[in-house]
């Protein structure tokens, strides 16, 4: 300990020649110190300082080896030299002495090198003094402040620990900030162990290190020989000291976890409302002993892990009922297509680049209809929460509900629409409606603010398909504008429709419709199979993360065995229009020709035009004529449509008395090889098909 250059003292030209008196009253010694003779003189306090009397002690300085250790020795002599050859004024320096009784004491000397006008040193005086109190004072100054600064880096590690905590959302969270952070580092702890209670039981879901897990420790009863049994009982902290302390205490557990070195440990209760919810112990292999300051420290560390274990527990318990009741509402299965090959796949939201999943409102649906018909739905409700789970059940059923009864796909949305603002939420839903008819390849499309689909052909070729659209479901119901339009898409053999929700578009920072670029680029590398396309766009998704679901539906229409069309024609028929009732019966002759038919051309035209007249007759509105060929199954048919607004079912009766009405029925069921109705929205459609030969 050197303070070389010391200016404490720097002795003037007046240094009285009798300093004694001085230097007595602050308890030093002086001595002068003759470099010409070597004589080194000390008065009486010098002499009590070294513990020497004076008749043993000869003026030599090689006479204070009996006090000055050699090591201490060689190093004040150093120091000296040094401060003479380098021309300093003066020096200082604390250094050790072994006193009479074989002790050691600090001391402290101080000296003033005089020098003539050449700058040759002569002579040397100073002061000694006994530093034993200084330094015990410097020391414990010393140790406070490391008390101190520990104390502060304790604290602030709980503060860390404690904010980190703040963003854990799962119970593995939790655990993962404990391990992940410096936290544990920082307070000595080497491995970590944690326990929860259920059901009277600890079930361990931290193991600590890599293959100290003890058989038998994975669930326990509160009741066992182990410590995190022992606070949970007790709901007091358990610090064990020694390994000797833990290997009397838990004689059961000791044994196996010996050679994890461990020489300390605390086994905390993490309590929560005065109830324990389960226990943590913190493992040290390089400590014995914990001081009431680190006690307390770490009793604060488990009342802030005990308080975002139990809010990870409720969020867990919520997002397991949450995605309970959000499978519930999706399709449990998927009805298989006649002629169509269907992919559907769901994706929960990760919400802040958690392990976690989140509820969502995102849902698909597949709707069997009659003559070969299916409904395709796609949709997401607003929110990512239980109620958002709720509404988008209700509002799937009402979908499916209103399709199966025949409504237009455009009367399904707006009907969907009233039925969502009409309910007790403030939620609104986006949502694509595609009723495809497999057996021509027309898919009628309406949208209610959603994006729209995309088509991609046998060839991997892959294009957004714009489609008019109207608000989404609720809104348009309260701003009263509940047109939507119907667009229409042509789905050949090999094609596939792909419905999806946002989540499988938007990325932080794209644009929509660069994100609508990106995914047809996927769909069009992808492989030529629906599961596995649909599996691939979901890896994708899962990878690159983002806090909304996904929805996804893929249909492809089948090229083989499937009937599909050979032509369609549709024809407006307006009450009191001859013209147009001209126009059709025109339609029909020509279509049944050109379509290789003539030989039964006459009971055709016959059995439409009977259908066309019931439906004027009868009803107050419009009829709608479509006509169209299709094959498959080793048969061609044409087949006839009559579709008019009224929900009476047709009947057959017999010929009134004039012989004039009732034989329309009749004459259809004779002539047709098929016929039949179904519910269309508020109406019907009536149709029968015939089975032809090819005379062309």
């Amino acid at each position: 300990m050197v303070d070389r250059g010391a200016s404490a003292l720097s002795l003037p030209d007046d240094w009285p020649a009798h300093p004694d008196p001085i230097l007595a009253l602050n308890r030093m010694g002086s001595f002068d110190w003759d470099l010409d003779s070597g004589l080194f003189h000390m008065d009486a306090r010098a002499h009590e300082i070294f513990d020497l009397r004076p008749d043993e002690y000869d003026g030599n300085p090689a006479s204070l080896a009996v006090r000055v250790p050699p090591a201490e020795g060689i190093r004040l002599d150093e120091l000296v030299a040094q401060a003479i050859k380098d021309g300093s004024e003066n020096y200082g320096a604390y250094f050790r002495l072994r006193l009479r009784d074989g002790t050691l004491r600090w001391t402290h000397t101080q000296g003033y090198i005089r020098r003539d006008g050449t700058g040759r040193p002569r002579r040397i005086v100073g002061i000694v003094r006994d530093a034993t109190d200084e330094l015990h004072d410097l020391a414990d100054r010393h140790e406070a402040a490391a008390l101190d600064d520990a104390r502060r880096e304790q604290t602030n590690v709980v503060q860390l620990t404690t904010a980190a905590l703040a963003h854990a959302r799962t119970v593995q969270d939790v655990i993962d900030v404990l391990k992940d952070t410096q936290g544990l580092t920082h307070l000595g702890a080497t491995s970590l162990v944690m326990g929860l209670v259920e059901a009277g039981r600890i079930r361990l879901v931290a193991e600590g290190p890599e293959g100290s897990f003890v058989p038998g420790t994975l669930v326990t009863r509160i009741d066992e020989p182990y410590p995190m049994s022992e606070v949970v009982r007790t709901l007091t902290p358990r610090f064990i000291e020694s390994p000797e302390e833990f290997a009397a205490g838990y004689p059961v557990l000791w044994p196996h976890i010996t050679d994890l070195r461990i020489t300390s440990a605390a086994y905390l209760p993490l309590i929560v409302q005065a109830r324990p919810i389960g226990a943590m112990g913190l493992l040290y292999s390089n400590r014995e002993g914990f001081s009431q300051d680190e006690r307390n420290i770490l009793v604060a560390l488990g009342s802030s892990i005990a308080q975002s274990l139990q809010r990870a527990m409720f969020y867990e318990q919520e997002k397991d009922i949450a995605q309970g009741l959000q499978q519930a509402m999706l399709p449990r299965t998927i009805p298989s297509v006649p002629g169509a090959d269907v992919a559907v796949r769901y994706r929960a939201a990760t919400i802040g680049g958690s392990h976690g999943r989140d509820i969502g409102g995102d849902w698909y649906d597949l709707i069997p209809l009659p003559g070969g018909r299916v409904g395709a739905v796609i949709g997401d409700v607003q929110g990512h929460d239980t109620h958002a789970a709720a509404v988008m059940g209700q509002l799937r059923i009402v979908l499916k509900a209103y399709a199966a009864e025949g409504h237009t796909p455009a009367t399904v949305m707006a009907r969907a629409s009233v039925f969502l603002h009409e309910l007790d939420t403030d939620r609104f839903a986006t949502c694509l409606y595609a009723e495809a008819d497999l057996s021509t390849g027309v898919v009628q499309v309406v949208r209610a603010g959603h994006i729209d689909p995309l088509l991609r052909g046998p060839d991997g070729a892959c294009r957004r398909v714009p489609v008019p659209g109207g608000l989404p479901l609720g809104l348009s119901a309260e701003f009263g504008s509940l047109e939507y339009p119907v667009g229409t898409i042509e789905l050949d053999p090999g094609h596939t429709l792909l419905l999806c929700t946002d989540g499988l578009v938007e990325q932080p920072g794209v644009d929509l419709d660069d994100g609508m670029r990106r995914l047809a680029a996927l769909i069009a590398a992808g492989p030529d199979d629906v599961r596995r396309l649909a599996d691939q766009l979901i890896d994708v998704a899962d990878e690159r993360g983002g806090d909304d679901d996904v929805a996804l539906l893929l249909l492809r229409r089948r090229g083989l065995d499937t009937p599909r069309t050979g032509g369609r024609l549709q024809q407006h028929v307006a009450t009191g229009d001859p013209e147009a009732l001209t126009a059709a019966r025109h339609m029909i002759r020509a279509a049944v020709r050109a379509w290789g038919a003539r030989d039964s051309a006459d009971e055709i035209e016959l059995v439409a035009d009977e259908l066309i007249t019931n439906a004027l007759m009868h009803t107050e509105g419009a009829a709608i004529v479509t006509l169209r060929v299709l094959t498959g199954g080793g048969e061609r048919r044409l087949r006839a449509e009559v579709e008019d607004s009224s929900s009476a079912l047709p009947r057959r009766r017999e010929a009134g008395e004039s012989g004039v009405s009732g034989r329309g029925l009749l004459l259809v069921d004779l002539l047709a090889d098929g016929w039949g109705v179904e519910a269309r929205g508020g109406g019907k459609c009536v149709w029968c098909e015939f089975v032809v030969r090819d005379d062309r």
